[in-house]
C-alpha cells in the first residue's frame, strides 16, 4: 500500500536501532522468471492500478502466476475532512474487477479486498487527550469505511486499518505520535500521543466495524512503525488481530516469494504487535513496491488464502 512516497527519516532510523531492526536493503530491479507463490498462497495487488494479463482467469501482473487478489484504499482520513495534501485515493476498479473475476468465476485468490487509511488521535477534529474521545473517532472512521463500501462487492472478509507513518502534509505521522492545531494545518501543538490513547482509537475502530459488519479486522503496518506508536508493552500486544505487514521489501521481482520468504534469500515477512509468520493471523506481506523500496511497476502482495478457509 503505502499510497504515498515514504522516506525512512533519521528519526524513524533512530527507532530502528533502539528496536534492534534491520531495515531492508533495496535491491536492484530484476527480470523475474516465472514463479509460484507456494501451496495455500496467491499473489495479488494493492493501491494503484497495475497491467494484469489475460482475459480471465487473469495472471499477476510480471511475476506471473495466478492473480490472487487486489486490496484497495477504501478511504483517507485527509480526504474525508477535506485537507488540501495527503488527500490520494488509491483505489482502481479494474484491477478489482479483475481480482473479484478470478475470484467468484475460477475460484482463484481471494478476490478485492479494502483498506482504510487512519488518522490518529492528533489529527481528530474532536481532539481532547482522552480515550473516551479517541475511541470515538475510531468508531467514526469505522463507520465511514462501511460506508464507503456499501453496495460494493468486497469478498475478501478482512478489512484492514492502514496505521503508518507516511512522511507527508499534513500530517508526517498521521496524528499517531503528535497532536496537530487542526487535522490539517500541519502544525504540531502537542509532541507526544500516550499509546493508551492510540490504542483506545484501533478499539475503536475494531469494535464498531465487527459490530455492524460481518467483516473481520486486520492491520497493515510493519515491525518498525507499530511499536513507534503503541509501544512494546499491553498497548502494542495484538497477538488476535489479523496482520498484513509490509517488512522487509526488496526492488528485485525475479525473488517473488514461495511462502513467507523471498525466493533463493533467506529473507522472510517480518509481523508485529506479538506476532511472527506462524501465526494464523499473519495473512498478508506487501514484498516490493509499497514502504519506499520502490520497483518499476506497483505493489506487490503474497496472500495466505490457506488461513482464510
Amino acid at each position: 500500500m503505502r499510497t504515498v512516497t515514504k522516506t525512512l527519516t533519521t528519526g524513524l532510523l533512530a527507532v530502528a536501532a533502539a528496536l534492534g531492526l534491520a531495515l531492508p536493503a533495496v535491491a536492484a530491479t530484476g527480470q523475474p522468471a516465472a514463479a509460484s507463490p507456494g501451496a495455500g498462497f496467491a499473489y495479488g495487488t494493492d493501491s494503484f492500478q497495475m497491467t494484469v494479463t489475460g482475459r480471465g482467469p487473469y495472471a499477476e501482473p510480471v511475476i506471473g502466476s495466478a492473480y490472487g487478489g487486489y486490496m484497495g484504499m477504501a478511504g483517507n482520513w485527509a480526504r474525508t475532512l477535506k485537507c488540501k495534501e495527503g488527500t490520494l485515493y488509491a483505489l482502481t476498479p479494474v484491477n478489482a474487477g479483475q481480482a473479484n473475476a478470478n475470484f467468484r468465476t475460477y475460484h482463484v485468490g481471494v478476490g478485492t479486498g479494502v483498506y482504510w487509511y487512519m488518522g490518529g488521535p492528533g489529527v481528530d477534529p474532536k481532539w481532547n487527550g482522552t480515550t473516551a474521545q479517541a475511541y470515538h473517532w475510531g468508531q467514526e472512521q469505522a463507520s465511514l469505511t462501511l460506508q464507503a463500501i456499501k453496495g460494493k462487492y468486497i469478498p475478501y472478509s478482512v478489512i484492514w486499518a492502514d496505521i503508518e507513518l507516511p512522511g507527508i502534509a499534513p500530517a508526517p505521522d498521521n496524528g499517531w505520535n503528535s497532536v496537530y492545531t487542526s487535522p490539517c494545518s500541519g502544525a504540531v501543538r502537542q509532541s507526544s500521543v500516550p499509546a493508551a490513547v492510540d490504542r483506545a482509537e484501533f478499539n475503536g475502530y475494531a469494535a464498531y466495524l465487527t459490530g455492524h459488519s460481518t467483516y473481520k479486522v486486520g492491520v497493515y503496518s510493519s515491525p518498525l512503525i507499530w511499536p513507534s506508536i503503541f509501544g512494546t508493552g499491553v498497548y502494542g500486544n495484538i497477538p488476535n488481530t489479523y496482520e498484513w505487514t509490509y517488512s522487509p521489501e526488496t526492488a528485485n521481482l525475479a525473488a517473488a516469494p514461495s511462502g513467507w520468504c523471498l525466493r533463493g534469500t533467506s529473507t522472510c515477512a517480518q509481523f508485529f504487535g506479538g506476532q511472527t509468520s506462524a501465526s494464523k493471523y499473519a495473512l498478508m506481506w506487501q514484498w516490493s513496491g509499497g514502504g519506499g523500496v520502490r520497483n518499476a511497476y506497483g505493489d506487490f502482495d503474497q496472500i495466505d488464502i490457506a488461513r482464510m478457509k
